[in-house]
């Protein structure tokens, strides 16, 4: 269960939450729309590829979205290594999740939009996503072709004004997923299962061969603001 948890530090307020007790997950939620001056001061505390990344963005929007998160992260980070922002250094996995190299802290950040999601916590690896619940018109044809067989007969059998949040309490769950194991895409959206049923508990049925309460992998979801599900997946200290 997420209970709520106070004291984050600037640049602007947020909500966060603390899940479990020892080893808990911290998880924050920011809003990432900034006026000009805020986001020329974010600017000021990203590295060198960072900016570099930022300016890549074809839209000035998508940029100032990515220089705000991005700066928000290491404000976060910086709170709980006793540092400051600037002087953080991110290592990347071979599939680009990014870690601070000798920290116990594990880290992950989605966004949607103009709202972001953070997850800490220490030791333990986690992932975590975002979406907004929207009717998509290609929701069935995607749910067919990458979630499982078992999950699209759940979502299948949803009454029809159910299925915008089946399908993105389903996708944010496996997105989270495969972000913790640090895996993205290479990992198969088919190779496990999660619950996706409105209001039904947020669980890992299956990874492989392994049933989910024998995976080492836990799931929570969460609603981050109004229109907006969202997902957090940690390793439990079990085999992943």
């Amino acid at each position: 269960m997420l209970t709520r948890n106070a004291g984050e530090p600037k640049p602007r307020p947020a909500r966060s939450w603390r899940s479990g007790g020892d080893g808990a997950v911290e998880i924050v939620v920011a809003h990432l729309f900034a006026a000009s001056e805020a986001v020329s001061a974010a600017v000021a505390v990203l590295s060198e590829d960072e900016r570099a990344r930022a300016d890549r963005f074809a839209f000035d929007r998508d940029r100032r979205r990515f220089i705000v998160a991005r700066a928000r992260l290491r404000h976060l980070l910086a709170a709980r290594l006793d540092t400051t922002p600037e002087t953080i250094r991110f290592s990347y996995g071979a599939r680009g999740k990014p870690s601070l190299r000798g920290s116990e802290w594990r880290f992950n950040v989605s966004h949607c939009g103009d709202l972001a999601v953070f997850a800490f916590c220490r030791h333990r690896e986690v992932g975590i996503d975002v979406e907004s619940v929207r009717p998509l018109e290609d929701a069935d044809a995607i749910a067919a072709r990458f979630f499982s067989p078992r999950e699209n007969t759940e979502y299948r059998s949803l009454q029809p004004a159910h299925r915008p949040r089946g399908f993105f309490n389903c996708w944010t769950r496996k997105e989270a997923f495969i972000k913790a194991t640090g895996d993205g895409l290479a990992h198969p959206l088919d190779a496990f299962d999660v619950t996706l049923t409105p209001d039904a508990p947020a669980r890992i049925l299956r990874v492989g061969d392994r049933p989910g309460t024998a995976c080492g992998w836990s799931l929570e979801c969460f609603v981050p603001a109004p229109g907006y599900v969202a997902a957090v997946v940690t390793n439990s200290g079990g085999v992943s």
